[in-house]
């Protein structure tokens, strides 16, 4: 399979909808990087080796000088937003990134100005923004979408292009009729179904023009069979969905500490609080639904109480998300977790995480737009369930249970990265080092 990855020459663009604080972050990070003020840190396509062969072979090769991946000086950044702020002036909005820092990359920052978006705002009812799109069908839209990526290709030079999900989270919904099929989904565009979703918008056009996509909200978007059943024919890389990002980052790593160990969970309270632009899109109780959904389903996943009912069928969980504009993207998360050991004597567990919300969302944005454009290359078509590690709400085959263990999630990651590059699989079982001694006694 390495023989036919086809080599990263050229540029790639990288199409963001939504030019909010994360995808700035990212955009002034990887600036920051090229000028070599800043280390990309939280990127495992920068910073993150990998283990090759036996323990006693000592390979732990970067996995940026592993896998062929876009080089960070061959990338050009542009997007979408329903706010005609360049990146500067929105960067300098959501006070993410110091003014200092952001001064020394102004003008590369200041010439990315956002396409027009698709908005619809019975989607998002908390933002209300002037740069978007107007069309007689959502097929039109998906048609100025498909020109923007052509033309943006075409005025950058770029050879490849991949668009990854940057915008707000929409309201809940589910699957209907509109969704089951390209052909029912194409007559939904053409008259205007409001089951379509702006973001299902972005990834039609992306997928109808063989451009990955990535989805970094809980929306529904490309997880319908229709958008499914398109990226086959296409033979496109879609993936997500919700980065993974704060306090589900913790559950991923704390509960599968305690289902390896047996404990039992009586409850798991979690709340948070956050002041940017998604803390307030998130304040709309249709668009927390969707939201809700992708958080609770993490815990009930790595328990599994059906399996587990003395230690977890009775798991009381519930989660909140309070918007506070005094702390703006700094995000304050509180868990209180109740657990049972040996002999059903309790213990408590409370995890108070000041994280940065973009901080930690800026690298997935990064690795995801790497690590899709490598899939592209490899042929690797449809979901891409490899990239679970990203996300809160992992995208996989019709009727397979997503796997949220993160340390799961990147033993498979890195199996894949060793698979597609001709590398023996790694399975940690090591009986042969013991084998070898037994024998050579």
């Amino acid at each position: 399979m390495k023989e036919q990855i086809q080599k990263a020459d050229g540029k790639l663009g990288v199409l963001l909808p939504g030019l909010g604080a994360v995808a700035t972050t990212m955009i002034a990070g990887v600036f920051s990087v090229r000028k070599g003020l800043s280390q990309p840190i939280g990127s495992l396509t920068q910073m993150g080796s990998i283990r090759l062969g036996k323990r006693t072979e000592n390979r732990y090769p970067l996995i940026k000088d592993f896998v062929p991946l876009a080089n960070l000086n061959d990338i050009v950044f542009g997007g979408w937003d329903v706010y005609t702020d360049n990146v500067y002036e929105s960067a300098m909005n959501a006070k993410v990134l110091e003014s200092s820092l952001l001064q020394t990359i102004k003008p590369e920052l200041e010439a990315i100005v956002p396409m027009k978006a698709v908005f619809d705002k019975s989607y998002v009812k908390n933002l209300d923004g002037k740069n978007i799109k107007t069309a007689a069908t959502k097929y039109d839209l998906a048609l100025e979408v498909m020109n923007d990526i052509e033309n943006f290709r075409d005025a950058n030079d770029c050879s490849r292009v991949v668009i990854v999900w940057c915008g707000s989270t929409e309201k809940y919904i589910e699957e209907s009729a509109v969704h089951q099929s390209i052909e029912s989904f194409e007559e939904g565009l053409r008259n205007n179904d409001p089951e379509i979703a702006p973001s299902m918008i972005y990834a039609y056009a992306a997928l109808k023009l063989g451009v990955p996509f990535a989805n970094g909200a809980p929306n529904l978007t490309c997880d319908i069979p229709a958008l499914i059943q398109l990226a086959k024919e296409t033979g496109t890389p879609i993936g997500g969905k919700d980065f993974k990002t704060g306090q589900t980052l913790m559950k991923t790593i704390v509960a599968p500490g305690l289902h390896a160990r047996a404990l039992g969970v009586r409850g798991w309270f979690s709340t948070n609080i956050l002041g940017n632009r998604d803390g307030w899109v998130l304040d709309d109780p249709d668009n927390f639904k969707t939201k809700e959904v992708s958080k609770l389903s993490v815990l009930e996943d790595i328990f599994q109480p059906d399996i587990n009912p003395e230690l977890y069928g009775d798991l009381y969980h519930k989660v909140r998300i309070n918007y506070y504009p005094p702390h703006g993207d700094n995000k304050e998360s509180w868990d209180n977790i109740d657990i049972f050991g040996w002999l059903g004597y309790t213990m408590q567990i409370k995890i108070n995480f000041l994280c940065r919300d973009s901080i930690l969302a800026a690298p997935i944005v990064l690795d995801l737009a790497l690590f899709m454009d490598l899939a592209k290359r490899a042929n690797m078509t449809g979901i891409q369930e490899w990239l679970s590690f990203y996300f809160k709400s992992p995208q996989t085959a019709p009727g397979l249970r997503p796997e949220h263990d993160i340390f799961k999630q990147l033993i498979k990651l890195q199996n894949t990265l060793r698979h597609i590059m001709g590398e023996d699989l790694i399975t940690h079982l090591g009986l042969d080092y013991y084998q070898d001694l037994v024998e050579a006694l």
